[in-house]
Parts: C-alpha cells; sequence; structure tokens
C-alpha cells in the first residue's frame, strides 16, 4: 500500500499511455516534488498492451510537423504547434534512452524492434518504479471538487479524500465514463463522443465466403463525397475492414455516427488505373489474348478470389472470353471495378482497440500548457480530448506529446 503526502503536486487520472507517459515526464523534471497515477481498473497500459496486434505501434516515422498534423482528422491545427514541442523524433529518442529501439516498417509505422508491446509496458513499469512514482490500481474517481488552494479527490477503494494541487486527466476515451458528469461541475466544455476507426459491416454476394482476403491498394470514399481514402482492404466475416476503411471511418466519424452507420460507400479496385486506361487494357487484353478466360485472367493487383467473384457478380459466365466480352457486359465489369458500391448496415470495433471523436473541447483547452482555460490546475492529456488520429501509431503520438507539454507545464507551476 502506497503512503500518499497530505497533498499531492500532482494526481494523474488514468494509467494507461499519456498518463504514464506524463507521470515520467514530470517526474524527470521535478524530482523534488510527488505525483501518483490512479487507474480504475486492475492492470495498467490496457491499450499498449494490444495496440498493433500486441506488438505496439509506439508512433510513425513522420519527422515533419506540418506533414504529421495532416492525420488528425480532429485536432490538426492544435497538434501542429504541440509537435514543434515533441514529435516523432523525440519519442524514438526518448525510448532509445532506456533501452527500447524501435524500427519502421514499410509503410512508416513504428515498434519496438522486440515486436511485442510488453517491451514499451515495462520500461514504462521499471521508469515509474525508479522514480518512486505511486501506482495505484483499482482506484476510479468517483468525485472531484474544489478544496483550499487544491483539488479534493474521492476514489473507490481509497477510505479518505486524496489532495491534489494539479490533476491530470488521461482517462483515454471518455465513453460511458462517469467523469463526464464530473468534469460538468466545472463547466468544462465537451464534444459528444462517437466511434472513429472501425470496420464496416456488409453483407454482399460479392463478399461473401471471401474472408481473409486482402486487397493491397484501393480507393474507398462515402456515397456522395469526392474524397477517398487509399490503403489496402481486407474482407473480413462481417464485411470489410484495413487500414483504407478505417482512415475513411475516422475521417468520417460524425457524418457515419449520424446515419447510426447505415450508409453507402463506393469503392474503386484499381485506383492507380483511370477509367480510360482500364477500358484500353480491357481492348489490348481482347485483342491479344482474346481467347483466355475472363474469370482466368484477373487485373493486378486484384486477389484471383476477388476478381472471380466480381466476373461472377456482373452477370459474366465463366466460359465467357474475352474475345466474346459484350458492350453491356463490359460496362458492367469497368463499373464493378471503378465505383463498387456498398452498404454498410453496422460496425465492427477490434476488442478494446478503439478510438473515440469527441471528449474535452479543444478550444478549452491551452495546448501550450494542456492546461483548461476553465479550471486552472486541471490538466488533459491524450485521448480524453477531441484530438485523434488515423490508424498508424498516431494516436500514441498524440498522447506522448500532450503528456510532454503537460508535464513541463505543470513542472513549471
Amino acid at each position: 500500500m502506497h503512503t500518499l503526502p497530505s497533498i499531492l503536486d500532482v494526481a494523474v487520472i488514468g494509467g494507461g499511455a499519456s498518463g504514464f507517459f506524463a507521470a515520467l515526464q514530470y517526474a524527470e523534471l521535478v524530482t523534488d516534488r510527488s505525483i501518483a497515477v490512479f487507474e480504475k481498473g486492475s492492470h495498467f497500459l490496457q491499450k499498449v498492451k494490444i495496440s498493433g496486434g500486441g506488438r505496439c505501434n509506439v508512433t510513425h516515422s513522420c519527422f515533419d510537423p506540418r506533414e504529421l498534423a495532416k492525420n488528425y482528422p480532429r485536432g490538426s491545427r492544435e497538434l501542429l504547434a504541440a509537435f514543434h514541442r515533441w514529435q516523432p523524433l523525440d519519442t524514438v529518442a526518448w525510448f532509445a534512452r532506456f533501452g527500447v529501439t524501435l524500427k519502421t516498417e514499410s509503410d512508416g509505422r513504428m515498434f519496438p524492434t522486440t515486436d511485442h508491446s510488453a517491451t514499451v509496458i515495462d520500461c514504462f513499469l521499471s521508469r515509474a518504479r525508479e522514480c518512486h512514482i505511486p501506482l495505484l490500481r483499482n482506484h476510479a474517481l468517483i468525485e472531484i471538487s474544489r478544496g483550499d488552494g487544491c483539488f479534493v479527490l474521492q476514489f473507490e477503494n481509497q477510505p479518505t479524500p486524496v489532495l491534489a494541487r494539479s490533476v491530470c486527466f488521461a482517462t483515454g476515451s471518455l465513453k460511458a465514463s462517469p467523469l463526464m458528469k464530473q468534469l460538468e461541475k466545472f463547466n468544462q466544455p465537451t464534444e459528444s463522443l462517437v466511434p472513429s476507426l472501425f470496420a464496416f459491416n456488409v453483407t454482399d454476394a460479392r463478399l461473401s465466403d471471401l474472408a481473409g482476403v486482402a486487397h493491397p491498394l484501393v480507393a474507398i470514399r462515402r456515397d456522395g463525397q469526392q474524397a477517398s481514402q487509399v490503403g489496402p482492404l481486407l474482407i473480413t466475416h462481417r464485411g470489410v475492414s484495413g487500414p483504407a476503411v478505417l482512415r475513411l471511418s475516422s475521417w468520417e466519424a460524425r457524418q457515419l455516427a449520424s446515419t447510426n452507420h447505415q450508409f453507402t460507400f463506393v469503392i474503386d479496385w484499381l485506383p492507380e488505373i483511370k477509367d480510360a486506361e482500364l477500358r484500353e487494357r480491357f481492348a489490348e487484353i481482347r485483342q491479344n489474348q482474346g481467347a483466355k478466360l475472363i474469370r482466368n485472367t484477373p487485373i493486378h493487383p486484384i486477389p484471383r478470389r476477388l476478381w472471380e467473384r466480381i466476373v461472377a457478380c456482373c452477370g459474366i459466365d465463366d466460359q465467357v472470353t474475352w474475345g466474346h466480352l459484350s458492350k453491356s457486359a463490359t460496362k458492367s465489369l469497368l463499373e464493378s471495378l471503378k465505383s463498387a458500391r456498398f452498404h454498410a448496415t453496422g460496425k465492427t470495433t477490434n476488442k478494446d482497440e478503439f478510438v473515440t471523436a469527441g471528449g474535452i473541447q479543444r478550444h478549452s483547452v491551452d495546448f501550450r500548457t494542456m492546461e483548461s482555460r476553465v479550471t486552472p490546475g486541471l490538466f488533459f492529456v491524450g485521448e480524453c480530448i477531441d484530438i485523434d488520429g488515423i490508424t498508424g501509431g498516431f494516436n500514441f503520438q498524440a498522447a506522448w506529446t500532450t503528456a510532454y507539454i503537460a508535464a513541463t507545464a505543470m513542472a513549471n507551476r
């Protein structure tokens, strides 16, 4: 059992990525002050554990703050200045200081060279011990109020209130959190919470029995919109997922939520080939390989099984050759490849590895310090703020950056 001082200098609410990083940065900056981390669950760093399929996608190798900020559907403007203070290069250097080396994959994502999230978790826990930071599990914050020059915090499993001069909220998503009501007492403005980074549920003959088939590059957009998201797509038992789908779900999070996640979207299976070029490709195949069966000659890089299904769903018989492809069938095949329309009937989130749009309103937080503009002494870091990035390590980078800025500001108070 940790013995806390009569008044903590900083109480960190949430034992996840941003909470731990804020505590560690603060402890490095001021060794003569007190800080403690309070986690509502029985385990720390749960999202770190499951991130990147258990490998922990620590950050992304985008080292230009301006380009980096473009990967945040909500918060790009505020984070631009923040990334000039702490960006992926700083993240890489910090982890290297404590023996965690990162590697860059072909898509820019950065993971520990061990390919295991335990490497990051062990680093954080070890540093917390070295810095003598009390870590309190099963301590859900149930009430916060103003005291005499401090905040009064009431936790589950803590018989007496905890007093703290500053409070850093690092709770992750505020979805279904009782803390929303507590923050209302301080008139802290919030944005409504909606899911981001999710897969689309689709029931369609073109996708049935193709679970596990991956396409390396598609362009996908919401029907009626011009802007597409480009990247790999994975067909699942429920519908479609993969980076392209997750990016679209992120950029269109609020619009898709307004439809109760019932919407039409359009897939271009060959985004690198323009419509006119594809017609020319068909004509070339018809002239030079007219005797070949259409179902046996997929256009690269469409996977064979997917190609066969697209051809069949266009009503083209298995025995039809390119030389006998009718004009109407040609038109149908072109449309099915360049503007295939699907209807989503819901969303699927991968276990607990989710991101939520919404939370603490950005304009109510001073991004130079991460302090509330409404209640001095309250700080917010990570996903509890209405900032979120696309998949690829960007959400963790926002956590590291905001945590560093908050820790620096709290240390300078």
